[in-house]
């Protein structure tokens, strides 16, 4: 049997979880004679405490849970211990550690000595390279998520302008931070919601004033773009900025200055520009809406975040995630999701997204009374919207009468389903 070497500090504490705790326990033995300090779980419920409490350099965790178990526990190790190597359990005989979108490696069992160890060294060298937790609306391993962080990575450091679109509450302005966060520029990030505004408070939010330019200018005041020189601006829901806004904007981003509401001259400022909306930017292009040269100046890249019903693979994750940071600015232990609450979520169609869940999961925290979050506790909408390919189309709670716009959606979101049915059950 190889004996490990003082494993480094950040993979000292190493938690296995098998739904078989002798198993878990013996294997947990083993890994203390080679140097590690294991701890076992014989349970989703006992490893999410564990896990919960930090300090994890990595985890063994068998794929084969029930209920979406191991992406549970994997999302509240990876919360409270950032660098965690993660590493999957699979049986030889299935496909499972392809499912497993959370693991760093996997491990095929029974696996020699040498195989476990070095699925555990490959997983804690993953694990120390990742970047931290993200954000709830980042998080996650459905393919489209992790295309775009591809992107991000590729382009961060780079000056080019980029538009993130995609549905309301889908975390467009996490994604925006993460380019900003991976981008290495010095400066601040600086987000402005530009349909919050009138044209005139928008023109002073972002360029500044100096004093008397308008009736209460008591005194001069930097704009967002001067206070973000050096960094990253982020314009969220763009679309909403006037034609003369657009004008404005277009100037300050080809110029590289601006000049403040009742400024005699222009200063330069040094900003990566990011924008965001939840409308079709080319449409209001073509209608006469939005102004193509300024279109074509903010869209050098485009990112579209997609919306929660279309990464269902995602939601146990996300919402281990999203529930472990809760529970922490709350000053509360980790509750447990119960299999029949993560079904109820696994089954709602989230319109409002990933800010919905968080709304959601923040309710249950406060309103569960036990370390564990039942189905009761969610509070979903008596008559919720439910994800199609998750009962009958009877089941479904939506709008089929003769001419109704939600007909063509949800035939697609039919059609959406069964092709991923099919997919899985073929092994992609």
């Amino acid at each position: 049997m190889p004996i490990r070497q003082e494993p480094s500090s950040r993979a000292a504490r190493i938690l296995v979880v098998n739904d078989d705790r002798r198993l878990a326990s013996a294997t947990a033995q083993w890994l203390c004679s080679t140097g590690w300090h294991a701890l076992a779980a014989g349970s989703v419920a006992e490893a999410v405490r564990i896990a919960a409490r930090g300090g994890l350099g990595a985890c063994l965790i068998d794929a084969g849970l029930p209920d979406g178990g191991a992406a549970v526990i994997a999302a509240t190790a990876r919360a409270a211990s950032p660098s965690v190597g993660l590493v999957a359990v699979v049986p030889a005989d299935t496909h499972a550690a392809s499912l497993a979108v959370w693991a760093d490696a996997s491990v095929a069992m029974p696996a020699s000595d040498a195989a476990l160890l070095a699925a555990i060294d490959a997983a804690t060298t993953a694990g120390s390279c990742r970047t931290a937790d993200v954000g709830s609306g980042v998080l996650g391993g459905h393919p489209t998520m992790a295309r775009i962080l591809d992107i991000v990575d590729r382009i961060a450091a780079t000056p080019a302008t980029v538009l993130v679109t995609g549905e309301s509450g889908t975390g467009k302005s996490l994604l925006a931070r993460e380019i900003h966060r991976r981008s290495g520029r010095r400066g601040r990030f600086v987000e402005v919601a530009c349909g919050s505004l009138s044209e005139s408070l928008l023109e002073s939010e972002l360029f500044g004033h100096v004093a008397g330019s308008f009736t209460g200018a008591a005194g001069d005041r930097d704009g967002k773009f001067l206070l973000a020189d050096g960094g990253t601006i982020f314009l969220d829901e763009i679309a909403t900025a006037s034609p003369a806004m657009q004008v404005k904007l277009l100037r300050a981003i080809q110029e590289k200055s601006v000049r403040a509401v009742g400024a005699a001259s222009e200063e330069p400022v040094d900003v990566r520009i990011l924008s965001a909306t939840h409308k079709d930017l080319a449409e209001l292009v073509e209608d006469g809406r939005f102004r193509h040269d300024l279109y074509y100046r903010i869209n050098v890249i485009e990112l579209k975040v997609p919306p929660l019903r279309e990464r269902r693979q995602d939601l146990p994750e996300l919402a281990a995630a999203v529930l472990a940071r809760l529970a922490r600015s709350h000053g509360r232990t980790t509750p447990l999701l119960a299999p029949s609450a993560l079904e109820a979520l696994a089954q709602y169609a989230f319109p409002g997204n990933v800010r919905e869940l968080e709304n959601i999961l923040e309710r249950a925290l406060a309103l569960a009374e036990e370390d564990r979050i039942g189905v009761d506790d969610l509070r979903l909408p008596q008559h919720a919207p439910r994800m199609p390919g998750n009962g009958t189309a009877a089941e479904a709670v939506v709008d089929l009468q003769p001419g109704s716009a939600a007909l063509p959606s949800y035939i697609e979101q039919l059609e959406r389903s069964a092709i991923q049915r099919a997919l899985e059950e073929n092994r992609w």
